[in-house]
């Protein structure tokens, strides 16, 4: 089975669409956006789907207007836990926050400053914190 945030319960019949639907996403400030390349004209089945507290909790789409539960734009996010994530930390900068940085529970991405001038450390030096730009 395939995990689903505990309180979407959706149907089986939006739970197989939100597995077999050619969907693609793109991150939006923190929210996602959903296409749907199963039709013809993807462009015309195109919604945001808003994260909040770490849920997809809306989508502009007008099934999720008009059902009680889950669309299924909102539970092929859920069922999707690595989109999932980096929705809510790009929520997190979005808000002013900080990504997760090294020392934090996170492991920092692997440094490529060997070979280079210790003037100019390379990016993911000064995004994990261990080197700054001056």
């Amino acid at each position: 089975m395939i995990p689903v945030l505990p309180e979407f319960d959706p149907p089986t019949r939006i739970l197989k669409r939100a597995q077999y639907e050619a969907f693609a996403f793109e991150l939006l400030d923190g929210d996602v956006r959903v296409r749907n390349k199963s039709y013809t004209d993807p462009a015309a089945h195109e919604y945001r789907v808003r994260i909040r507290d770490s849920v997809p909790d809306s989508c502009s789409c007008l099934a999720d207007a008009s059902s009680d539960g889950p669309c299924k734009h909102r539970v092929a996010i859920a069922i999707r836990p690595p989109l999932l994530d980096l929705a809510v930390q790009m929520r997190a900068v979005a808000d002013g926050g900080a990504p997760p940085r090294a020392g934090d529970g996170t492991t920092a991405p692997p440094c490529e400053c060997d070979g280079l001038s210790e003037e100019l450390p390379c990016w993911n030096c000064v995004d994990a914190g261990r080197c700054d730009l001056e």
